[in-house]
């Protein structure tokens, strides 16, 4: 089973970036599809990307679709999740774990384990 540790979160301004990173302890995260999730205060959980285990395939919701980017270092065992002209509503604990993409909604998948997130904060 793969532990993951989430890392990269900040305070930022309103249209600044960040860079997310999820480090996998155990089996080689290329072994799975693996996603970043989020979740806001008093909300639900929302799949951000997820990116199949080839690495050919990476679902965006439509609400960081051209403004997000997920890559990821095979050497390092470590995904990325490049984050720019960032906004208030994007404020929330960030995680990685296993994903799946059904119908265009990105769900984590039945193997998918959590960490304990990395809080991004955006001010206005």
């Amino acid at each position: 089973q793969v532990h993951v540790e989430e890392s990269g979160g900040d305070l930022v301004q309103t249209g600044e970036s960040l860079r997310l990173s999820c480090t996998a302890f155990g089996p080689p995260f290329d072994h799975y599809s693996l996603g970043w999730f989020r979740q806001a205060p008093g909300k639900e959980r929302e799949g951000v990307s997820c990116t199949t285990w080839s690495g050919e395939t990476t679902w965006y919701s439509d609400s960081v679709k051209g403004r997000f980017t997920a890559s990821k270092d095979s050497v390092k065992n470590t995904r990325y999740l490049q984050m720019g002209d960032l906004k208030p509503e994007d404020t929330g604990t960030y995680y990685c774990a296993a994903c799946v993409s059904v119908g265009g909604v990105i769900l984590p998948s039945s193997v998918a384990t959590w960490g304990h997130g990395t809080q991004v904060t955006v001010s206005s």
